[in-house]
């Protein structure tokens, strides 16, 4: 039986896709040319062709999976429609002139799937992966609140608590006591990022574990905490948006 002819552009191409798929944060041309093993101009070339064709979104802080891809993979993110979330999160960014995300537990791990911004309301500087920050932003401890208890002090115990900023809460006994009561939105109060606040609320579903949050400048937290109702809307609207209906924003 003949060898098949291997298209090597293809195979390298892939393996950006794939190295961009597993990260939580966005990555860094130069990050893929250095876990790929490939030369940054030929990374920069297949980069180009991939954020053109939709199957990467070019970002400042570097690439993320396209939308191109979810429509490849049925649009579903741990049983969320995320291309429909992309809508919700736009109204969302529209309505409260904010920065919007979603993140998703995805096999135990807190990743950031999608962010809606403009150069008005641009995103935070994601200068931490949640892996290492999830207890430092309101993002994840809207994920981590939705947990059961078991499992969230199991996500505790196997994630370190880095000091971001002097702000950050480090000490595990009071986290899991802070993010064990009822609350309807979690806050990041300058904890990831000095300067910046964030307001989540967790994605009511039975079948995924989801947050979506909004951030904003610090001098703006008590107007946008305000209006936070459209932050619970949307995560409801998210939820829906998991079943075939129509979703009407």
């Amino acid at each position: 039986m003949a060898e098949p002819t291997i298209i090597h552009s293809v195979v390298r191409a892939l393996r950006l896709l794939n190295e961009v798929a597993e990260s939580a944060v966005p990555v860094t041309a130069k990050q893929l040319a250095s876990r790929t093993g490939t030369p940054l101009p030929t990374v920069y070339h297949l980069l180009r062709t991939l954020v053109h064709e939709d199957y990467l979104t070019r970002t400042a802080q570097g690439y993320l999976i396209g939308d191109h891809v979810d429509r490849l993979r049925g649009a579903t993110v741990g049983g969320l429609r995320t291309d429909r979330a992309h809508e919700i999160l736009s109204s969302l960014h529209a309505d409260l002139g904010a920065a919007a995300y979603l993140s998703v537990l995805v096999d135990g791990e807190i990743q950031l799937r999608d962010i809606v911004d403009s150069p008005g309301a641009p995103r935070a500087d994601l200068w931490v992966g949640f892996h290492d920050a999830a207890h430092a932003t309101a993002l994840g401890k809207a994920v981590l609140s939705a947990l059961p208890d078991d499992a969230r002090r199991d996500y505790l115990e196997t994630h370190s608590l880095e000091d971001l900023t002097p702000r950050t809460l480090t000490d595990r006994r009071a986290l899991l006591r802070q993010l064990g009561t009822q609350a309807r939105f979690r806050l990041d109060r300058e904890e990831y990022s000095l300067g910046t606040v964030c307001i989540a609320a967790p994605v009511p579903s039975e079948q995924t574990v989801a947050a979506v949050a909004v951030s904003v400048p610090a001098h703006r937290g008590a107007e946008v905490l305000a209006r936070a109702v459209r932050l619970t809307r949307a995560a409801t609207l998210i939820a829906l948006s998991s079943d075939e209906g129509a979703i009407t924003i």
